[in-house]
């Protein structure tokens, strides 16, 4: 859902790097879940808002800059029961771990073992015979068979070579 990229004041707020469409509906669970050192944890939302610069968030047990400081770089996510389905077109990526990745003339690639953020967008992580970075953007993701668990792209096998 998010990354926390830093402190927010001294009063153990976060800046939060959204990575939804609506940055706002982030402060519409009662926790997140928090990728620490040890492992995801689940924290409490005591505060958000959303300012001109991005969302902020105040998290249960992160009392003043210092704690905050220690969240940065921390992937956000929350429970995917509490996602519900998605709208009509709509995907979300944790559904999609799993799905078989192959190319337009139907080799496969590997499965989808997770996504990547980058500056650009949504980059797919695909496992196989080797591992392969694949831009989630229409150019090259042909479809997506929700069904059938597959995902096609114009992409071969050899492009990593």
């Amino acid at each position: 859902m998010g990354r926390i990229v830093g402190a927010f004041g001294v009063q153990g707020w976060v800046k939060v790097k959204p990575y939804t469409q609506r940055p706002e509906a982030l402060g519409g669970f009662a926790s997140w879940l928090v990728e620490t050192p040890g492992g995801w944890r689940e924290m409490a939302l005591e505060g958000f808002e959303v300012h001109s610069k991005g969302p902020v968030a105040r998290l249960a047990g992160c009392a003043d800059r210092t704690a905050a400081e220690r969240l940065r770089g921390s992937a956000v996510g929350v429970p995917r029961a509490e996602l519900g389905e998605p709208e009509e077109g709509a995907l979300y990526r944790v559904d999609l771990e799993g799905f078989e990745v192959r190319d337009a003339e139907e080799e496969p690639l590997g499965t989808v073992a997770g996504f990547l953020e980058t500056g650009g967008g949504s980059v797919m992580v695909v496992k196989g015979a080797v591992e392969r970075l694949i831009p989630f953007v229409a150019a090259y993701v042909l479809s997506v068979d929700r069904e059938a668990r597959r995902i096609t792209v114009d992409w071969k096998a050899d492009y990593d070579a």
